[in-house]
């Protein structure tokens, strides 16, 4: 027993060397539980994955032998997140759980009934995509660790209630919730290392997905300070790779590399199995900078992985395949649930706008009214700007421009609050063009440029290389659009007809121009065909010709 103290001191202390040689000396005069569950315990913080095993296998036997059934189960829980996090077998993962469950059942309530509502609820968030689920083991963990006087257990299972909370949309009480935590944390009300971690990173997690990147920030420095002075190396990856989208978000994209590319070194020597989040975060990077390949090839070592899952679709949709695009992007959708909301956000942007693109209005305005229903519940400016993006798009390719530049300034106003230049950008970039549309070229020319100098701050290629082509557009029209004269009337053409010559005047055919336009050929056609009627020409260059002769313009113009 001597060198069993010695070594759950050390394991307090965070020495966890001197933990494991203390177990060690333990165990060469006697196979104890005891001994086997320290050693392993050690060994985890070590990234010792053999031993690992090993050493939790041979302790859960020895407690299932003795009819220590609290005992057996804890280390059955222990396994169950070491199968999931070493190797990345889940159904293995979900027998242990199921195993440990079946050994508490009829237990009076203990440590480790919280310990498996903690776990159990994790993999039913992060593995199956429930927040109910989730919420309901967290308030089980909760209710546990307050019944056993347990501080540590309580807190925990406020983190991750509060993280399901805010990933079924109910953002205000996910908020309050986690922020009752951060007050335990700081308070220091919670004192076992791994619980501590863990609470940590579901703050950090649940601020990512409602995109509040102040807190997250300010979780992941305080974590990264302890996981430095502890030497909890996991749980400092893991903060790596979060801590990434936060720089990813404000355009700090050197910095995100940085992070990223150290994080998936030190998962892939610690936690392999945990190296996918941090690949698919990567490869989002890549997209952003334009390197299309580069990110396929991130997201194919990703798996998995929702945000790869994700990030293909979007591949698809930069590379213009709207259809695989929207195939992909409902693929990823069909496996969240409806109650997963702000986790289905970004996937709902994009399927509006790939549907739009396809001409599918129908199903575009339903995935955007979803989007809405989570961003008006949310409450928070990112998701507000997403879904008012959206919109703007929306309408833009349905012909309503004016509807289309308010949501679209709203947009931009959003993002450049939330600090976000990359987004910001694309929006710009958008409202460019509706104004364009409208025919307030002047600020259309001064949004496409604004977002141009983001592009090249951010080196975005893409996106640069498509913000060029919409300046140039610009200056184009403007250069070339008929010069109204003081006290000219629109001479019967309305605003929509008087677009359509403008780009007739500039040499586009019917095919470019409802391209341009976003309109079906066959409307073009209708269009012309009034113009003329209402001009009394029998041609378009004679449309054209007249329009400059007398003048004929109006706000499109």
């Amino acid at each position: 027993m001597r060198h069993i103290e010695a070594g759950r001191a050390s394991l307090a202390r965070g020495d966890w060397e001197q933990a494991k040689r203390a177990f060690d000396a333990a165990l060469a005069t006697e196979e104890a539980g005891e001994a086997l569950e320290g050693l392993g315990l050690a060994a985890w913080w070590l990234d010792l994955a053999d031993i690992v095993f090993d050493a939790r296998e041979r302790a859960y036997r020895i407690y299932h032998q003795q009819s220590n059934r609290t005992a057996a189960a804890r280390v059955a829980v222990w396994l169950a997140w070491d199968t999931s996090a070493f190797r990345g077998e889940h159904a293995i993962a979900t027998v242990w759980l199921q195993r440990a469950r079946r050994l508490l059942d009829d237990q009076p309530a203990t440590a480790e009934h919280a310990w498996l509502a903690l776990r159990s609820g994790v993999s039913a968030l992060l593995h199956d995509g429930n927040p109910e689920e989730a919420a309901t083991l967290a308030a089980k963990a909760i209710s546990v660790g307050d019944a056993i006087g347990s501080s540590d257990y309580a807190v925990a299972g406020r983190a991750l209630h509060g993280y399901a909370e805010i990933t079924a949309g109910r953002v205000g009480e996910g908020r309050r919730t986690l922020d009752e935590v951060s007050a335990s944390v700081l308070a220091g009300e919670v004192k076992d290392y791994v619980l501590t971690g863990l609470a940590c990173c579901y703050l950090i997690a649940a601020c990512d997905r409602i995109r509040d990147y102040d807190r997250a920030t300010q979780w992941c420095d305080r974590l990264k300070e302890s996981c430095k002075k502890w030497g909890l190396r996991p749980l400092f990856a893991v903060c790596r790779t979060q801590y990434a989208s936060v720089c990813m978000w404000r355009g700090a994209w050197e910095e995100a590399e940085r992070e990223l590319s150290a994080a998936t070194d030190e998962l892939a020597a610690c936690r392999p199995a945990m190296t996918g989040e941090g690949f698919a975060r990567l490869g989002e990077l890549r997209r952003r900078q334009g390197k299309l390949d580069e990110a396929m090839a991130l997201f194919d070592r990703a798996g998995t992985d929702p945000i790869a899952s994700l990030g293909r679709a979007m591949v698809a949709f930069d590379r213009g395949d709207h259809k695989a695009a929207a195939e992909l992007v409902d693929r990823y959708l069909r496996k969240l649930p409806l109650q997963n909301r702000t986790e289905r956000a970004a996937g709902l942007e994009l399927l509006s706008r790939a549907q739009i693109e396809l001409g599918d209005g129908v199903d575009a305005q339903k995935a955007l009214e979803e989007l809405r229903d989570i961003a008006a519940r949310a409450q928070t400016d990112p998701l507000r700007a997403s879904a008012s993006l959206a919109a703007g798009v929306v309408f833009a390719r349905s012909g309503d421009p004016a509807s289309a530049r308010r949501h679209l300034e709203d947009a931009v106003d959003l993002f450049q609050k939330g600090g976000a230049p990359f987004e910001t950008a694309r929006a710009r970039v958008e409202l460019a063009r509706v104004l364009g549309r409208l025919g307030r070229l002047e600020p259309a020319v001064e949004e496409a440029q604004r977002a141009i100098d983001d592009f090249v701050q951010l080196h975005a290629d893409l996106e640069l290389s498509r913000a060029r082509d919409v300046l140039e557009n610009l200056r184009t029209e403007k250069s070339t659009a008929p010069q109204p004269e003081p006290g000219n009337q629109r001479g019967g053409l309305t605003v929509r007809e008087l677009e359509v010559l403008r780009l007739i005047s500039i040499g586009l055919g019917n095919h470019a121009i409802a391209q341009r336009l976003f309109i079906s050929e066959h409307t073009v056609h209708r269009h012309v065909a009034n113009m003329l009627t209402k001009l009394n020409v029998s041609s378009r260059s004679a449309a054209v010709a007249q329009v400059v002769r007398q003048g004929v313009a109006g706000d499109s113009c």
